[in-house]
């Protein structure tokens, strides 16, 4: 599984350093590669603390910071907030919990809602590509079928990505992947049956971990748990009219490869599911 290639140690993010983050005039303090690991001594690292002011307040956001009145359980799951990571215990310094995978430059929540993990789930819905026949297209080149993924793109940053979201509070993952499907691919748009049916056929694992996102910071953070929904025959979603939701600029089938650009490590992900398939690459 994926999740073996991303762990603490081993892993560097990329995407959430070295940057103005998102949404703000904040500049990154500088984590060049070798610095990323807590485990390297950074002499005179020191990253600005930045949280978002319209998050304060917000039902599903944290307080501004954790006080004795007011104590997350952290690496603990208390039914309304999952505080536990993928990747084991993360540690806690100066009250607040610190980044498995390593420094991003910048302190605080940024654009997150919890300290420390934040879930999300992601559905990986797909489909064969095929001609006006209804034929398996072949790629010319590897020999193999080809693959197509439902991706919508990103309104924040214009890539595009897997159609996920948050996880709510208490909520099951089963349920934030067809809902966030629903909701970012077909605005809500009714279909029946059908796409429950789908959903409830259940999707293959695929992983479960750290997410590189823009978003992160030194002491908040995306995980998130993706499965891949598969219509083998293309008769059920894969004839789905898709309808960007409010948070997607755009959705389409998409043909899977290499070449395919994508938000965060969408990318890895994916490939984990080409893989499986024994798709083309």
């Amino acid at each position: 599984m994926l999740v073996g290639l991303v762990r603490p140690g081993v892993f560097r993010h990329i995407t959430c350093r070295n940057s103005v983050y998102p949404r703000s005039n904040v500049t990154r303090y500088p984590v060049p590669d070798k610095f990323v690991f807590w485990t390297v001594n950074y002499e005179g690292y020191s990253p600005p603390c930045y949280t978002a002011g319209h998050i304060g307040g917000q039902s599903w956001a944290d307080e501004p910071l954790p006080s004795e009145k007011n104590q997350p359980h952290w690496n603990h799951n208390d039914d309304i907030v999952n505080r536990v990571s993928f990747h084991g215990e993360y540690q806690i310094k100066d009250g607040l919990p610190q980044n498995p995978i390593g420094r991003t430059g910048l302190c605080g929540r940024g654009l997150l809602g919890r300290w420390g993990p934040n879930h999300a789930a992601d559905p990986i819905v797909t489909r064969w590509k095929r001609d006006d026949k209804a034929e398996f297209v072949w790629h010319k080149t590897s020999g193999k079928k080809i693959l197509q993924m439902v991706a919508i793109q990103r309104s924040d940053n214009k890539l595009w990505a897997i159609p996920g979201g948050m996880v709510d509070p208490g909520e099951n993952v089963s349920v934030t992947l067809k809902r966030e499907f629903t909701e970012e691919a077909l605005n809500f748009a009714d279909k029946g049956n059908m796409v429950e049916q789908f959903f409830k056929e259940g999707g293959v694992h695929v992983y479960s971990g750290y997410v590189d996102d823009f978003r992160n910071t030194d002491n908040a953070w995306m995980e998130t748990t993706a499965l891949n929904f598969h219509d083998e025959e293309g008769t059920k979603v894969g004839q789905l009219q898709l309808n960007a939701g409010d948070d997607a600029t755009n959705v389409r089938w998409t043909d899977v490869d290499a070449n395919l650009k994508l938000h965060a490590n969408h990318a890895d992900i994916l490939q984990e599911v080409v893989a499986m398939r024994n798709a083309h690459w």
